[in-house]
């Protein structure tokens, strides 16, 4: 195990053990916008989305893995690993155990390093539980691979970001060894070890404060998906994280990620509310948008909702009112042109006598 400044430092620092610049990871899409800095940025290595899509609920298919790890090599990359975050972020679900296994199957036949990015583990608040990819690796007789790696901080289940705790979990003793001496260059204080020393060997302080966690975290997105239900809008079935993976193709002008910029940008602009759009977290799928809801208080949510509702009603006005323009319209076409038929007819009659 080694300890890292936060989860950031260490996924970047197992990109830089694992990888060389040009190579590439697969990660299933939709993901969280940030990898595209911390896994590419000073590494060099590139990321292939392995896109998952909305009709069966963004599960990881072996068809999706088939396909981004075949695009990967005919744009002539080295695929080295598959790296997930469990539960998603951005979509606030947990990867199954019939995931977790195709997962493990599909990394060894490829010979290709497997990361489980774990930081939301602790924020699991319905069903199905939460499944760490070493569990399903034990039960593989895998648990000892040197190809399975966990990320995991302290930031999002205990509330802690600013302490910047992080670490790297791994059996291949080469990563231990290099990400040891790398993370010299992001050291946690000795004050701050020291201190979440205390804290975590306080086993019934940390299983109380997880077990009121998790109960807060369900009655607020319960009631962000019922306020949003109340507006027409619709969310994907989450079970953990901060955040609801939002439905709002409805309210898009056209099927295009356009039509999604732009919508993004009225609610920002206008409505007040920061929301992050889907084509930022590489959706192929416009109009879905992810709407974090653990990181205000209940009556800025209820503000929220109300500038939901009031945005949602104006826009469906604004279409009618554009429908009943353009009825009116095609009526009054359809009177002129019958007038002209009409006149045309009696000139033609009039000259045939």
């Amino acid at each position: 195990m080694v300890l890292t400044a936060g989860s950031t430092s260490a996924n970047e620092t197992l990109m830089f053990c694992l990888a060389n610049p040009g190579d590439a990871f697969l990660i299933p899409a939709p993901y969280y916008p940030g990898f595209d800095r911390d896994l590419k940025w000073r590494t060099g290595v590139e990321i292939v989305p392995i896109h998952c899509v909305s009709s069966n609920g963004y599960k990881i298919t072996k068809e999706a893995l088939d396909e981004a790890y075949e695009r990967a090599h005919k744009l002539n990359l080295n695929v080295k690993g598959v790296l997930i975050t469990n539960p998603s972020n951005p979509l606030g679900t947990s990867t199954t155990r019939d995931e977790l296994d195709l997962l493990l199957t599909f990394t060894s036949a490829k010979k290709i390093h497997m990361v489980s990015d774990e930081i939301y583990s602790g924020t699991v608040f319905d069903s199905p539980e939460f499944t760490s990819v070493l569990e399903v690796a034990k039960d593989k007789n895998m648990d000892l691979d040197e190809k399975i790696h966990v990320v995991y901080s302290l930031s999002k289940d205990l509330g802690l970001p600013g302490f910047r705790v992080g670490l790297i979990y791994s059996n291949n003793e080469n990563v231990v060894s290099a990400a040891t001496k790398m993370s010299s260059f992001g050291l946690i204080s000795s004050q701050t070890q020291h201190l979440l020393a205390n804290l975590l060997s306080d086993e019934r302080f940390t299983t109380k404060y997880l077990e009121v966690n998790r109960k807060r975290l369900r009655e607020r997105r319960d009631r962000l998906v019922s306020g949003l239900k109340k507006a027409g809008i619709g969310c994907l079935k989450s079970n953990g994280g901060l955040f609801c993976w939002v439905d709002l193709r409805h309210l898009l002008k056209s099927n295009t990620f356009e039509a999604e910029h732009s919508l993004w940008t009225k609610i920002v602009c206008e409505v007040g509310l920061n929301i992050s759009p889907g084509s930022s977290c590489h959706s192929d799928e416009p109009g879905w948008f992810r709407v974090c809801f653990a990181n205000m208080s209940d009556q800025t949510l209820e503000v929220a909702m109300d500038r939901v509702h009031g945005f949602v009603e104006a826009m469906v006005m604004n279409t009618n009112l554009g429908k009943q323009k353009r009825t009116m319209w095609d009526s009054r076409r359809r009177s002129l042109i019958n007038k002209w038929v009409s006149k045309l007819s009696s000139v033609q009659c009039e000259s045939e006598r």
